[in-house]
């Protein structure tokens, strides 16, 4: 939307697009469109086009900001390409770097949830407990439930900040997987095993 647009609306749709914004800015998490129409009064139709309308405005170069739809919810933060700028301010260590082994856990999660680990295990050939663990730690993965099998055994789903991460908006964006790829995971990960013992 440019300026001009802006100037050309009336005062009602002004005032919606700056409290939406403000919602937004505030809340620095990811909010549901029902939730912005009710607080606002508003139906959901007319808050998804104004929300629509800022996420063009913030599209221009001028902004560091922009606002991500992520499974259904929208959250405003900043554009990849401020982040060298704020970490030498703010002292945020960098970006979390996937290794091979995490990444290929994180597929399988991506793909496959609801999960358990017992079950990636067995996708994998090898102990997962590392990968989850740390997954989990930079919340790519959280707890989705509970198997209802013995032992009710914790299942494994993906996060918002997942989303973030890879630039998708949901689940339904990711790249359809081939089915040989489940047995090259298998095989990096007896590649992984073997590693392991010749270290040990």
């Amino acid at each position: 939307m440019t300026d001009n647009e802006i100037r050309n609306m009336d005062s009602e749709m002004k005032l919606l697009l700056a409290h939406v914004e403000a919602i937004l800015f505030t809340m620095g998490e990811s909010v549901e469109v029902s939730r912005i129409a009710q607080a606002l009064g508003y139906d959901e139709e007319t808050v998804l086009n104004v929300i629509n309308e800022l996420r063009e405005r913030y599209e221009d170069e001028s902004f560091g900001v922009q606002i991500l739809e992520l499974d259904g919810s929208f959250q405003m933060c900043t554009k990849p390409s401020m982040y060298e700028s704020i970490i030498k301010i703010t002292n945020v260590p960098k970006k979390i770097v996937l290794t091979d082994v995490l990444l290929e856990t994180l597929s399988i999660i991506a793909y496959k949830q609801p999960i358990t680990k017992q079950e990636i295990e067995g996708i994998r050939g090898v102990n997962s407990d590392h990968s989850v663990n740390k997954l989990l730690e930079y919340n790519l993965i959280c707890e989705v439930g509970r198997k209802n099998a013995p032992g009710r055994p914790c299942m494994f789903g993906t996060t918002e900040e997942f989303l973030r991460n890879f630039g998708i908006s949901s689940l339904d964006e990711l790249p359809m997987i081939k089915p040989e790829t489940i047995e090259e995971f298998k095989s990096e990960a007896e590649d992984e095993m073997q590693m392991k013992f010749f270290d040990t």
